[in-house]
């Protein structure tokens, strides 16, 4: 069987190009915009230059993604060049846990603790001085990322958990009371349910869920029907990190927002892989982790508007949070440092910057382009095996292949293909409730980034096949 992209008729680069210069031609004025502020600090020069040193298998027949030299961008990328210790040479497919690290995103690092290591904001040295430009630089360009009004509504935290536990703790705990409501969906993530339970309990607050239909899509009307008069708080993931679904974000804000209801996104496995700009989302609150998007583990940030922030309590207590303590009474600093008790992850935020840099030197339009033509000649490839079912079909949907097996264990698969050196998530990726709505308890899950290739896609369909005879 011909197993390489011909095989599906994808288009020339020439009608490749006639058919996505109009999604580029709306963001590609303002990520031009951004390249003369970041191209030095990432050493990436956004003119695609043709690449002569591909690993063999890199590509397979025509390569997917005409006019995206994903070899270049691979080059950037130390760890892709991996050989396992069963010599096989490592095939990262494991994005939706955690993605891997650009040289720009490690250089920075080590230059940070080489030249700029100190604690921010209190010392009278040059370091501290350093540090604290660093750190707040890393701030500003996180709300530029995001279309932010400002710096001022981010806070940093550890990741998308604290994120959402922060919100859940310092803005909506203080509004409940028994028998209020809190919106999700059956899509969230564990992070994005069981804080709401924990603040539930404590106050009486009741959960309530949205469905989903066949393919993993939101039922906007049955979303709108959960709001009413004891409706509190809202919160949505963007994309489902176990189907790859893309949420109908905007319209579920405008709904909560008709009910005079604040919506938290989760946008964790959003922000990789399309642009997001939370001042036309409108949404109140955005949190995401840095090691999604190519970043340090250990930084994430959350978004959130500064009348919300404002009104929101300090999560946690102590030090450079505050304006002025006694024994008596405490004066917080303003957001977003009332939000950041204690020394944060510097380096690591850092970090985040350097990796947003590098996103966005890219562009993130071109990357979303190129990673869903590859997600569309991967489920081609997939959906020939005999036997394989994929677990969330919904019409738009992020770089997620979510699929069990006839007559074999999530575990098999998982196990099949990490002997081959191809890394996927087998399990139930902490999201428990809708895996559980289509019968399962675990699927194995390859998530794809725009540094893969259709060669890997390729060795994944291989190695599925092998399995499955």
């Amino acid at each position: 069987m011909n197993t390489t992209a011909n095989a599906y008729g994808l288009p020339d680069p020439e009608e490749l190009e006639a058919w996505a210069q109009p999604y580029f031609s709306e963001y590609g004025a303002k990520e031009a915009g951004r390249s003369s502020d970041v191209s030095s600090s990432v050493g990436y020069s956004p003119v695609v230059q043709p690449y002569t040193g591909a690993d063999a298998g890199a590509t397979a027949g025509r390569a997917v993604g005409a006019g995206f030299d994903v070899n270049r961008v691979r080059a950037d990328f130390p760890i892709l060049n991996e050989k396992l210790s069963n010599g096989k040479k490592l095939i990262w497919l494991d994005n939706g846990a955690t993605t891997q690290k650009p040289r720009q995103v490690i250089d920075r690092l080590s230059y940070y603790y080489e030249h700029e290591n100190s604690n921010v904001h209190r010392g009278a040295h040059e370091l501290a001085a350093r540090s604290t430009d660093a750190y707040e630089s890393a701030r500003d360009t996180v709300a530029k990322f995001l279309g932010a009004p400002s710096k001022d509504n981010i806070v940093f935290v550890r990741g998308t958990t604290e994120g959402i536990n922060l919100v859940a703790h310092s803005y909506v705990r203080p509004l409940l009371g028994p028998g209020d409501e809190i919106v999700l969906t059956i899509l969230e993530h564990h992070a994005n349910i069981v804080p709401w339970q924990l603040i539930a309990q404590e106050t009486g607050a009741v959960i309530k869920v949205a469905p989903v239909d066949s393919d993993g899509q939101i039922i906007l009307s049955e979303y709108a029907r959960l709001f009413g008069q004891r409706t509190r708080f809202a919160s949505v993931t963007h994309v489902s990190n176990a189907l790859g679904t893309i949420t109908p974000v905007h319209e579920m804000v405008q709904i909560a927002h008709g009910f005079g209801v604040r919506i938290l996104v989760d946008g964790a496995q959003s922000v990789a892989h399309t642009p997001v700009n939370v001042t036309a989302l409108d949404a109140d609150f955005f949190v995401f982790s840095g090691h999604k998007i190519f970043a340090p583990t250990g930084i994430g940030a959350v978004y959130g508007k500064a009348d919300a922030l404002n009104e929101a309590v300090p999560y946690q207590g102590g030090g450079n949070m505050i304006r002025d303590v006694t024994f008596e009474r405490t004066v917080y600093n303003p957001p977003p440092s009332k939000f950041e008790a204690g020394t944060g992850s510097i380096a690591d935020a850092v970090g985040l910057g350097a990796a947003l840099n590098y996103v966005s030197q890219i562009g993130l339009p071109d990357i979303s382009a190129y990673e869903h033509e590859l997600l569309d000649y991967a489920t081609c490839e997939l959906c020939g095996i005999k036997g394989l079912r994929f677990i969330g079909t919904a019409k738009e949907k992020a770089s997620v292949l979510s699929f069990v097996l006839e007559g074999a264990t999530t575990e098999q698969v998982g196990k099949h293909l990490a002997d081959r050196g191809i890394a996927v998530r087998a399990g139930h990726h902490c999201a428990q409730p809708i895996l559980r709505h289509y019968g399962l308890e675990s699927t194995v899950r390859p998530t794809l980034a725009f540094y893969n290739t259709a060669g890997e896609v390729d060795e994944l369909v291989r190695a599925v096949r092998e399995i499955a005879r």
